[in-house]
């Protein structure tokens, strides 16, 4: 959203350059990404990075709190309660929409929260080769760029990354777990963590079990697990019907990054807990005594528990809300419709919406989180996510970057 970058970026584009990009962050991943990529990264401004900072930072710290987190540990299911909880998650997001304030200027207003990881490896490897295809272009500042807070640079923020997943472990005992991990849309950022941190992707279908002990196969080697960095998306287990050879409940002898809990108690089901200014109005559908005014204009419904905009209502009717089941009502909630901002001029001139995620790490001696990085998802459509977005450009996955060495000029406002 930065005005002068963005002129000189839009000045200098052309489908060559963008594909160059791609090609180059193919080839540091190691595969084409299962999702699609935006011609373009997003520019912050002073102004604007200052606010995203405190929004999320200020959102995470009302959640932290010792009896909020007691009122959020209701929501994870009996069914997958896992033992030995922490305090905090060790990764959590923030997903926030850049919107218009009455004065002009660009804030955030928070979409979305998760006590899940999100792409902690690729968006290294995207802002790594939007940094080698920006050089040289005229007009913008040489000297690098960066999509890191908290004062990280590459090295400090792999290092976090690094202490958050594996811990003191040798990597080999270290797994990224998911169900069929090869098939996933996010295969690349499961490429990418091997890469950085010497994590391999496992099934959780084709885990062992030995009494507490779970075990892996490497070529022919039984070899021990004892930390999961844990990428299983519960309503998929659900909904796949598989048999794992272990049960999320069990006391098992593994360490979780995060710990599986946090899915269900840092997430959506968290919007209703929140009094912040960049925090919409949200309610679960168990405790409304009536439906408001503007529902079809005003409001948003979503389930509690999914990912990538499954099942959100982004026009929801009485009817809609009606026929949620009396059983499923807390897992539902009405949250006020967010007006993103077509903030980000695109080459041909259109406005693009952007939503920031904040990726927050919390290694496991740490009593507090650090903000580490960001990815963006750019839209044209009514969604953010990359289904609901597949016949405009301009659109999918990006990061936010500013000048590595810093602003050339304090203050600027976004555009």
């Amino acid at each position: 959203m930065h005005p002068d970058f963005r002129a000189a970026f839009n000045r200098a584009f052309s489908p060559a350059l963008a594909r160059g990009q791609a090609e180059d962050l193919a080839g540091r991943a190691g595969r084409v990404p299962g999702f699609r990529l935006a011609e373009t990264p997003v520019f912050l401004t002073r102004e604007l990075d200052e606010r995203l900072v405190a929004a999320s930072h200020g959102i995470l710290a009302q959640l932290s709190r010792p009896e909020t987190v007691a009122r959020l540990r209701r929501f994870v299911p009996p069914e997958w309660d896992a033992p030995g909880m922490d305090a905090l998650p060790s990764i959590a997001q923030v997903d926030l929409a850049v919107t218009r304030a009455a004065d002009g200027s660009l804030e955030p207003k928070l979409v979305e929260l998760q006590g899940f990881p999100s792409l902690s490896a690729f968006e290294v490897l995207q802002a790594d080769a939007w940094e080698a295809a920006l050089a040289g272009i005229p007009g913008l500042p040489a000297g690098g760029w960066s999509p890191y807070f908290s004062g990280l640079t590459r090295e400090s923020y792999l290092d976090l990354f690094r202490r958050t997943v594996v811990a003191r472990h040798d990597p080999e005992t270290v797994v990224l777990l998911d169900l069929r991990p090869d098939r996933q849309k996010t295969a690349v950022d499961f490429d990418a963590t091997r890469k950085l941190l010497g994590v391999e992707a496992v099934c959780a279908t084709e885990i062992e079990r030995e009494g507490r002990r779970l075990y892996r196969r490497k070529g022919g080697r039984r070899v021990p697990i004892e930390r999961i960095y844990n990428r299983v998306v519960f309503d998929e287990l659900a909904r796949s019907g598989d048999r794992l050879p272990f049960d999320f409940r069990d006391d098992l002898a593994v360490e979780w990054a995060p710990h599986p809990n946090w899915f269900w108690a840092f997430s959506k089901a968290a919007l209703p807990f929140l009094d912040h200014p960049a925090a919409p109005r949200a309610r679960t559908l168990e405790t409304l005594d009536a439906l408001p005014a503007d529902l079809e204009t005003g409001w948003v419904l979503k389930p509690l528990f999914s990912f990538a905009g499954g099942g959100v209502n982004v026009e929801p009717t009485e009817s809609d809300v009606m026929a949620v089941p009396a059983a499923e009502r807390g897992r539902w909630c009405l949250q006020e419709k967010i007006d993103y901002a077509p903030a980000l001029a695109a080459a041909d001139g259109g406005g693009v919406k952007v939503e920031i995620r904040m990726m927050f790490f919390r290694p496991d001696a740490e009593p507090a989180f650090t903000l580490g990085l960001n990815l963006c998802r750019l839209s044209r459509g009514k969604m953010h996510g990359v289904d609901f977005n597949r016949d405009f450009t301009w659109v999918g996955s990006s990061v936010a970057l500013r000048p590595a060495a810093g602003w050339p000029e304090p203050g600027a406002r976004g555009a």
